[in-house]
């Protein structure tokens, strides 16, 4: 399995250390980029130490401490085998003895009387007393029958384990987790299970001499985590209630083994819950891994890519294999997902949905294999969620004049943003007034549209940079800027290009060309720096009618389209906001001494004057 690991190849080297020195492992990342796969693969190589059953009996001291015997592996079943019989044997033996004694009883006495040795009277008393040895035996035979479920219960069987055990504990629950002891009602009058049958392992006892995967760590309680870092600290972990209400709660074993190597795993915002010891412990005794988003965009590893396919084909077993040319289209989907130039991304569980549903289309087409046509098609049969709901939100704003595609209009731009991770691009309507003051100190920058903290520095940074830029003196106006129906939110800084732009429109009173959007980061300076999800913006721009897209030139490589897409809209990089003005203003005298002006003030690193490169096809 390690081998079937595409992209990793930091952490694959360092998972056969671990594997080879048993350490344990902290994986973050983001989802679907390997990281239960890692784990399976770590047990798998880990070498096959000595693996022990581990039987519990009852304490004739203290019922409610039972106590532990670890054996050999393999040798827990012989023993617990050769116990039963012998229990059995005894059982027998008394059921036998409780049949034969009365019978004989009632045979002495009735033969006593036939021959007239006793009167009616005493066989009548015999009788009566041999009813009284029945009834004894019986009562008897049931305590002597709880004595036999005083035999041991087989805790941990590793009888048939051939390689190191793994267990995945993901979303357990405490009692599975550390192990917990059942709840018995009958705990009166000798009627109910004896403690020591009623005690059940946790995964830390199963994963013994194995390993242990915890996915999303951080969802693990605070306190189970302490317990956790108690079991890897001592190596064994006594058994008890997990539930303070549970007759279970009096009972506490002696300790259980739990040697295990411990792989967690979680995404890198919420290693803040993550218990500090706990971490430390992984740290100290182990390796943090990161685990890569993308990887260079080379033939080798497009043969990764293509390996990934046949791997997902043999595992899913429902889908025929992919023809050399719909192979060619998941390497190119794997190029545009990940987002950055020369790139091919590992997020690898989503790009199997798309593998999947391309199979699906191919079955239901009778193809023996995938073609590229069923690639196309299942792009759009397996859109996100997200991506469902911007279509139907351009949909919408379309057909109600929220956003515009030809003509110009003072102060009004087109914008682009993303919801999620980027896979879904939208289009973002944006208008910007000035009025007077209301205040009588000093004008205000007033933002609507729900927008987030990054969303609202962004806004305030464009401010300060109008301020330097414009020959006017602002502070006696309010500034308004509104994004039209953003009911989803907005968040982070690549609509600080579209913001500038529409508030330069209203203060000089300069229209803006409509058939265009834009995207972009605006430093203080005036640079437009890079943004994420370009591809799936220019996506948008396309399917909302849009002829013209403006985004940074660093991102232009970023771009990956198809020949159609590319063919349906003109791709114009920028550097600097004066190249953003000069694209998106209607040509007037107006626009040319503002252009003159920004020219004199914004100055651009040599570096980012480069020729740009062409977008991908």
């Amino acid at each position: 399995m390690i081998d079937q690991v595409v992209g990793q190849d930091r952490s694959v080297e360092l998972i056969k250390k671990a594997a080879a020195q048993k350490r344990n492992v902290l994986l973050v990342g983001l989802p679907g980029t390997g990281k239960s796969m890692l784990a399976q693969a770590m047990a798998e190589i880990l070498p096959v130490g000595k693996l022990n059953d581990v039987l519990i009996y009852p304490n004739p001291e203290d019922s409610n401490n039972p106590k532990v015997r670890v054996l050999k592996a393999g040798e827990g079943r012989r023993v617990l085998q050769k116990q039963r019989l012998e229990a059995q044997k005894t059982e027998d033996n008394s059921r036998l003895l409780g049949m034969l004694l009365p019978l004989g009883w009632f045979l002495f006495s009735f033969i006593v009387w036939f021959m007239g040795w006793v009167p009616d009277v005493v066989y009548a008393a015999m009788i009566v007393l041999g009813g009284f040895i029945l009834v004894g035996f019986a009562l008897g035979t049931q305590m002597r029958s709880r004595e036999t479920a005083k035999t041991p219960k087989l805790l941990i069987n590793n009888a048939t384990k051939k390689i190191a055990p793994f267990f995945e504990a993901t979303g357990a629950r405490s009692g599975s987790l550390l192990g917990d002891v059942r709840h018995d009602p009958l705990q009166s009058g000798g009627l109910g299970t004896p403690a020591h049958l009623r005690v059940e392992p946790g995964m830390i006892h199963r994963a013994s001499g194995g390993v242990l995967f915890l996915d999303e760590i951080a969802t693990l309680s605070e306190k189970a985590q302490q317990e956790l870092l108690t079991a890897m600290q001592d190596k064994k972990y006594s058994i008890t209630g997990q539930s303070e209400l549970s007759s279970g709660a009096m009972t506490r074993t002696e300790p259980v083994p739990c040697d295990f190597v411990l792989v967690a795993a979680g995404n890198y915002e919420d290693l803040k819950k993550v218990h500090p010891a706990l971490r430390s412990r992984i740290r100290g005794y182990g390796y943090e891994i990161y685990m890569n988003v993308d990887m260079p965009d080379t033939e080798a590893n497009r043969k990764m890519i293509v390996q990934f396919i046949a791997q997902e084909v043999k595992k899913d077993g429902k889908i025929p294999h992919f023809s050399s040319k719909a192979a060619e289209q998941i390497v190119l989907e794997a190029k545009r997902r990940a987002g950055r130039k020369n790139k091919l991304t590992l997020k690898l569980r989503d790009l199997g949905g798309l593998l999947r549903a391309a199979g699906d289309i191919a079955i239901e087409k009778n193809h023996k294999l995938v073609q590229a046509d069923d690639i196309y098609q299942a792009k759009f049969a397996a859109r996100t969620l997200e991506q469902q709901m911007t279509d139907k939100i351009l949909e919408m704003k379309k057909d109600y004049d929220v956003y515009l595609t030809h003509g110009s209009a003072i102060g009004r731009v087109n914008g682009l943003a993303v919801l999620t991770e980027g896979s879904a691009g939208l289009v973002l309507p944006i208008e910007a007034e000035v009025a007077p003051a209301a205040s009588r100190s000093e004008g205000k920058l007033i933002a609507t549209g729900k927008l987030g903290e990054i969303a609202k520095e962004a806004v305030q940074n464009v401010s300060a940079l109008i301020k330097m830029l414009s020959g006017k003196d602002i502070s006696k106006h309010d500034l308004h800027i509104q994004f039209l129906q953003t009911y989803e939110g907005v968040e982070g800084d690549s609509a600080s290009v579209s913001v500038a732009t529409a508030v330069i429109s209203a203060l000089e009173q300069v229209p803006v060309n409509q058939g265009l959007a834009m995207t972009g980061s605006l430093s203080v300076r005036g640079e437009v720096l890079p943004v994420g999800g370009i591809t799936s913006k220019v996506q948008a721009a396309i399917k909302a009618g849009f002829t013209e897209v403006i985004l940074p030139k660093a991102n232009l490589q970023d771009v990956v389209l198809s020949k159609g897409d590319l063919s349906k809209i003109k791709i114009i990089p920028v550097i600097s906001l004066k190249d953003v003005l000069q694209q998106a203003f209607i040509p007037s005298k107006k626009k040319a001494r503002l252009l003159t002006s920004l020219a004199k003030i914004i100055k651009i690193s040599p570096s980012l004057s480069k020729p740009a490169s062409k977008a991908t096809a």
